[in-house]
């Protein structure tokens, strides 16, 4: 007779995200995973595999619930514009709020730490950046059939700019004390679209 899970896998998942969002991969040991979900090393192993395949579904459980409702805007219809600026003036506040300092993201902190050894990794963090780059594109492309964005201006360089300057908002936000740092660059960066 097989014996019941005696966790919910999908909190212990949440948790070990958390944990390994604050801590980073290197940072994190299986001993730290255990205390801090609270189930035994075999239990972990049975359901999630080693720590970094554990790192690899939590990567993907964060790519599924944290960057789609700062992007949702750039999929409505109407005026795109208005929506690209949003969503730029968005990771611009997240990066400067003082809870999401300690953390930053966990993609660009995966990028930064992993991406340059770490195939499967890397793989997750393109992804990601894959799929912003183009529902900023998209909507780049419609503001521009709309007559929001000049005939002149190139979406898709404007949207790989765009994805550059939010993960780097991201990185520089996690340790500048000053907020202003960030916000002037997404406004300087915003003029482009003018």
């Amino acid at each position: 007779m097989a014996r019941t899970k005696e966790f919910d896998p999908d909190a212990a998942l949440q948790s070990a995200l958390e944990l390994f969002w604050r801590r980073g991969y290197e940072a994190t040991s299986m001993a730290d995973l255990v205390e801090h979900l609270g189930i035994g090393r075999a239990s972990i192993y049975a359901t999630f595999g080693n720590k970094h395949e554990l790192y690899l579904k939590a990567l993907d459980r964060y790519g599924e619930t944290h960057d789609p409702p700062l992007l949702d805007a750039l999929s409505k219809p109407g005026a795109a514009l208005p929506a690209v600026r949003a969503v730029v003036r968005l990771f611009a506040t997240e990066a400067a709020t003082e809870s999401r300092r300690e953390k930053g993201c966990f993609i660009t902190n995966t990028a930064a730490e992993l991406g340059p050894h770490d195939r499967e990794a890397a793989r997750r963090v393109e992804l990601s950046w894959q799929h912003i780059e183009t529902l900023t594109h998209a909507a780049l492309v419609r503001a521009q059939g709309q007559g929001e964005l000049p005939a002149d201006r190139d979406p898709r360089a404007l949207a790989r700019m765009l994805l550059v300057l939010m993960q780097g908002l991201r990185v520089v936000g996690k340790t500048s004390q000053d907020p202003a740092r960030v916000h002037d660059a997404a406004e300087q960066a915003l003029t482009l679209l003018d």
